[in-house]
């Protein structure tokens, strides 16, 4: 066996070990008789939130183990046929076997990646809200590239989006907007995506084709749980409804009856401009939660907390990544350091390097101080 795919092989080796330990694949089959014979208690579905839990619970379990034997039995099988396709001199097989062991590695280190997303809220739904900052009409059409770049990757992912609210700029893009990502390990994934984004480019708005810096702002929170218990005291809120309008488009919604919803006590705003007051108010209140659970999490969480305290404003100082498209090609990510001159296949959703690299680096316990320190 080449000395390339020798080093491939112990990738996924090591891939493996990971994913057994996350998952303590030795006591599995044990756990997995236990969650069988829950399933047949006639009194399980007396209690119904109890119940979807312990299916949810037994079918992550159950496809943990189907992806760590899966890899494994694939990685055997590859490994078999290229000792017998070199024993044989088929160079064809030998080839074959060699591209299935390349593929496995990238299938590997993903799973290996999604095995630490294993925090509070990681496996949830998202809220994602990205606002333009510093910039006027330049950020806000830096803020409409980012909806699009997170739209992109999302059904990439096959995940569903949903617009809470949008609005438009004065002249071009748009000054904020608000969606739902559903689907498994959205939050995980899309979480450290909390921060400012920075546009360096040649302005399609300056007739003197002078590069421009903009800035906007994301920021991501966890769809709560209907199991988690989050109170509301109607005292600490103030409802408001206004009419919205939009420019028009498939994206923009026209509606009089939009509601804002204000937290005194944190000074949280949500807003949602569907076509229903009941359903504005009640997809608002959901977001209320949601964000009052996540300031729960950040309590609790040091990595999450820190992402939420240095995003700052949308502007210099305060960026977690830089997209310079003049006058070279590099997107940068100021936390790990990884880089690509692939700027429109980041543009384009291409966004799983720097996910990946952040969730590695804060599982690892460096903080980003140091990243960039080391960077």
């Amino acid at each position: 066996m080449r000395a390339e795919i020798q080093n491939m092989v112990e990738k996924i080796e090591t891939s493996l070990e990971l994913l057994a330990q996350r998952m303590d694949y030795e006591t599995a089959p044990h756990r997995l008789e236990e969650f069988n014979a829950m399933t047949e208690d006639p009194d399980l579905w007396n209690d119904p939130e109890k119940a979807q839990k312990l299916m949810r619970d037994r079918q992550t379990l159950m496809d943990k183990v189907a992806t760590y034997e899966g890899i494994k039995q694939d990685l055997s099988d590859n490994i078999e046929l290229i000792e017998m396709g070199e024993m044989e001199d088929d160079a064809e097989v030998v080839s074959e076997a060699e591209a299935g062991i390349e593929a496995l590695v990238a299938k590997a280190a993903e799973k290996e990646l999604e095995a630490l997303l294993d925090g509070e809220a990681d496996a949830n739904d998202t809220f994602l809200e990205i606002n333009a900052g510093a910039g006027g009409t330049e950020s806000c059409d830096w803020a409409s590239m980012l909806a699009r770049m997170y739209v992109r990757w999302a059904e990439k992912k096959g995940y569903k989006v949903e617009l809470q609210s949008e609005s438009p700029g004065d002249e071009a893009g748009i000054k904020s907007a608000a969606y739902k990502i559903s689907g498994h390990n959205a939050y995980g994934w899309l979480k450290s995506e909390s921060g400012v984004h920075r546009l360096v480019r040649i302005s399609p708005y300056d007739s003197a084709a002078k590069r421009h810096t903009s800035f906007s702002s994301v920021w991501v929170y966890p769809v709560v749980d209907d199991n988690i218990e989050i109170e509301v005291n109607p005292a600490d809120i103030r409802i408001d409804t206004y009419r919205s309008s939009g420019a028009g488009g498939q994206h923009v919604n026209t509606t009089d009856s939009a509601v804002r919803i204000t937290h005194n006590p944190t000074g949280i705003v949500v807003t949602s401009s569907e076509k229903s007051q009941h359903q504005n108010r009640d997809i608002a209140m959901k977001a209320l939660k949601s964000r009052l659970y996540q300031l729960e999490l950040d309590k609790r969480n040091a990595a999450i907390n820190e992402a939420h305290e240095n995003k700052g404003d949308a502007g210099w100082g305060n960026q977690i990544r830089s997209y310079v498209l003049q006058p070279y090609q590099m997107v940068k990510d100021l936390r790990t350091s990884h880089e690509t001159s692939d700027t429109k296949g980041v543009l384009d959703g291409d966004l799983d390097g720097f996910m990946a690299a952040t969730l590695a680096m804060d599982v690892a316990g460096k903080s980003r101080a140091d990243a960039q320190n080391d960077g």
